[in-house]
């Protein structure tokens, strides 16, 4: 099934609606690469049996869980973002829109999103060409793999296009900094895995392009 909306500027944004896919972001690189897309489009999907997670890690899950790619142009990103930080851009605007939903929802660095101490979801992103594909998984209703769910009843398909919608204006990355400095804080009681070692983030100092230094090393957020 195909649905359209339109953003800012009189463009309009192509969804594609499935009812089970092997993953949303693997569907839309490949028809991105082969030209049978082109951004700006959004895929969705109700059940995903082999997503993409960080680390090479799956996210799958059933129905009632939110499960959605989109492929945005290079040249509609604020000037001031660069692409090691569109993770945390992406994600730290999801997690705004579910905010309405759940006090408790904030962002892990670089790009997982948490209630509480538990993961409910995710975000990757990727350059293609001239586009940027970001996919997200978040655990609306059910938790797979002993994760857990934010318990919420919102539809995905409404959730997608509240999200996009949110993306209109394209907020500057220093807006987006701005606020998730603050967040950042929550991330010092986790850790994070660089070059197959965990590092606690306990001292991590976070830059103002989304890297961080730790142990005097720079570490891009590079999902």
């Amino acid at each position: 099934m195909r649905n359209l909306i339109c953003l800012e500027g009189d463009s309009r944004l192509e969804i594609y609606s499935f009812d089970s896919l092997c993953s949303t972001q693997k569907y839309l690189v490949e028809k991105i690469r082969s030209g049978e897309l082109t951004a700006p489009v959004a895929v969705i999907t109700a059940e995903q049996s082999s997503g993409i997670g960080s680390r090479e890690n799956s996210w799958s899950g059933g129905r009632g869980n939110f499960f959605a790619s989109f492929a945005i142009g290079l040249g509609a990103l604020p000037e001031d973002l660069s692409l090691s930080s569109a993770s945390i851009y992406f994600a730290f605007i999801m997690k705004q829109v579910l905010k309405e939903y759940s006090d408790e929802v904030w962002l892990k660095w670089p790009n997982d999103l948490y209630k509480d101490n538990d993961k409910v979801g995710g975000i990757m992103t990727q350059k293609i060409g001239n586009s940027l594909v970001c996919g997200i998984g978040v655990n609306l209703r059910n938790s797979p793999s002993g994760f857990r769910g934010l318990d919420s009843d919102i539809p995905a398909p409404f959730l997608l296009e509240k999200y996009l919608k949110s993306l209109e204006r394209f907020p500057k990355w220093k807006q987006i900094f701005s606020e998730y400095q603050i967040e950042f804080e929550h991330s010092r009681r986790f850790s994070v895995h660089i070059e197959s070692y965990q590092k606690s983030l306990q001292d991590a100092l976070l830059c103002e392009d989304g890297s961080l230094l730790i142990e005097g090393k720079r570490v891009y957020s590079l999902r």
